[in-house]
């Protein structure tokens, strides 16, 4: 097996002696090749090299705006695709600071952790239960570019934004820095007239729309070590989930918070639009609105379409029970 492993050196929790560490393992399995990412965008430019060169894996050890970059870089898009690239399996070490696709996956949030796991399922390539190492996901699309987990428009677009440039101050993108620019961001956003129409085939518009969330996954997002469950009918099994939000009242925003970080969420309110498992989702608006994918701030748009792929990624993770 031909090994390609990307390291975000610069990403929050990835350590030389973990970078080691996976690499000697890998290196007990595998044929390995390591590369360092220099820039931003360069994992992109390293996954089409290992897909154009054929290679059989590619880990990714860094946070999740790597893990999109390298989808980016290797798979192609359906309205591109002529049915003959290569796609290598994609497996993933977390190193950023929310790991969100990681866990979502089912892999171990310490790095050390999830490097024993991800050894542990590339021992049954060999065995009689060879399956049991490929999973097959489906993911988004949005703005023509893959999504593993999550898309937005708005508040969570706005906080993104925020993140991006405190980061670029060096400030790290902690769970703390995260709530507090989102409620800073949630009372600006609350002097502000709502923008968005939804549009999901097989219902009316949803005008009225303040900020929205289209999923791929459940949960999407963590409070520390709390999942947020916005969509608890999505999974990387189904169609995509849309929460969208039309009211910025504060009582009732906390209320529908609350119902997010239950157990067994399943939340209701007379101001969200809901809905769990859908192949698509335009969102439109007459002044540009902010986009995230994945956490990252792609920029303003006043059109965005959303486009569910099933079963389109084969990554290295336990199958769900």
């Amino acid at each position: 097996m031909r090994t390609l492993l990307i390291v975000n050196p610069n990403a929050t929790s990835t350590t030389a002696s973990t970078r080691d560490l996976l690499a000697h393992a890998l290196e007990s399995r595998t044929q390995l090749t390591v590369a360092h990412t220099q820039h931003r965008g360069h994992a992109a430019e390293l996954a089409q090299w290992a897909a154009t060169n054929r290679m059989d894996l590619i880990v990714v050890h860094g946070g999740d705006g790597t893990v999109n970059e390298t989808i980016n870089g290797f798979l192609p898009l359906p309205q591109v695709d002529d049915g003959q690239a290569w796609r290598p399996r994609l497996g993933v070490i977390p190193g950023g600071s929310a790991n969100v696709f990681a866990r979502a996956l089912g892999l171990k949030p310490d790095p050390v952790a999830a490097t024993n796991q991800l050894i542990h399922l590339l021992s049954l390539d060999n065995g009689p239960h060879g399956a049991q190492a490929d999973r097959r996901i489906g993911l988004g699309i949005a703005d023509d570019r893959w999504f593993c987990f999550s898309a937005g428009v708005g508040l969570d677009a706005d906080v993104c934004e925020s993140i991006d440039s405190s980061r670029a101050d060096g400030h790290a993108a902690t769970p703390a820095r995260y709530l507090r620019t989102t409620v800073r961001q949630f009372f600006r956003a609350k002097r502000a007239k709502p923008e968005v129409t939804l549009h999901v085939p097989g219902h009316e518009p949803v005008p009225g729309v303040h900020f929205a969330f289209v999923t791929n996954t459940n949960p999407w997002t963590y409070l520390n070590n709390a999942p947020v469950r916005t969509n608890p009918g999505t999974s990387f099994e189904t169609g995509l989930g849309v929460f969208a939000v039309r009211s910025m009242a504060v009582l009732p925003t906390l209320a529908l918070a609350t119902q997010l970080l239950r157990p067994n969420a399943d939340p209701k309110s007379r101001n969200l639009f809901r809905i769990d498992d859908v192949s698509s989702v335009r969102i439109e608006t007459e002044e540009p609105i902010g986009l995230q994918i994945d956490g990252d701030f792609i920029g303003k748009r006043h059109v965005v379409d959303f486009t569910a792929v099933p079963d389109v990624l084969g990554v290295v993770a336990p199958n769900p029970a």
